[in-house]
């Protein structure tokens, strides 16, 4: 069986956020399906990898998806071309009911996932006429993550941090919507549990201060408490 097509190739990403060289070079392929993971200790620049793909901050470089260049599009032409974000903050409309959320989301002429959404998240669905900003923050992470999926035409999302500050009954059901988004979108997701990270993707790539450090199997990092202590700090030794 041949290797999964590369859906999205980042070469060569710089970004230069005030005097600050936060990105020095990360190229870096997602394979199409799946989940691929971005990892690294805090402040290495995995965050502002997700927002110069977007285009959400300026970065030099070349960012392919499907094999068309996106580094001179702007941030909505991107996300026509089927890419989706969800934040660390999660961005919610606060004001706004769950269904106005929703809706936001849709784009004209996209084929709508309302099934898989209210399957994988049914109190979206029983909370539809209440204000996002009163839902607890599972619920918000739940929100994001549907706006994200709602988009049948969205190839990939980037998932920043979405089991951060969540109780672990919450996690679980966090980990189990993105195993099953990930059967009809590709991921690249930013997870700081290591062993949520482990328990869902695939490839993996590390960051250390701006640079890729990593490239390869999940198992292979995690499998190596050596390798995993000098990529991902003392914490990741022997994480399973």
């Amino acid at each position: 069986m041949s290797a999964p097509a590369t859906l999205l190739a980042v070469r060569d990403l710089n970004v230069y956020l005030a005097e600050s060289h936060i990105l020095q070079g990360v190229s870096f392929d997602v394979r199409a399906g799946g989940i691929t993971g971005l990892l690294g200790r805090n402040g290495v620049g995995k965050t502002t990898t997700l927002r110069g793909i977007l285009g959400l901050v300026p970065r030099t470089g070349s960012v392919v998806l499907e094999g068309a260049e996106t580094t001179k599009l702007a941030v909505h032409e991107i996300v026509r071309r089927g890419v989706a974000y969800v934040p660390e903050d999660r961005d919610v409309f606060a004001g706004l009911t769950v269904e106005e959320n929703l809706r936001l989301a849709e784009r004209a002429g996209a084929p709508l996932r309302y099934d898989l959404v209210y399957e994988l998240f049914p109190e979206l669905e029983q909370r539809a006429a209440q204000k996002a900003g009163t839902l607890s923050g599972g619920q918000q992470q739940m929100v994001a993550l549907a706006r994200a999926l709602l988009n049948g035409d969205n190839r990939i999302l980037l998932v920043d941090e979405p089991t951060k500050g969540l109780a672990p009954l919450v996690v679980r059901h966090v980990v189990e919507a993105l195993r099953r988004a990930a059967e009809v979108a590709t991921i690249l997701l930013v997870e700081q549990n290591l062993s949520v990270a482990h328990s869902l993707v695939r490839d993996v790539i590390v960051l250390d201060q701006g640079r890729v450090s990593f490239i390869g199997d999940v198992d292979q990092l995690m499998g190596d408490a050596a390798l995993a202590r000098r990529h991902l700090g003392l914490a990741a030794a022997g994480s399973h």
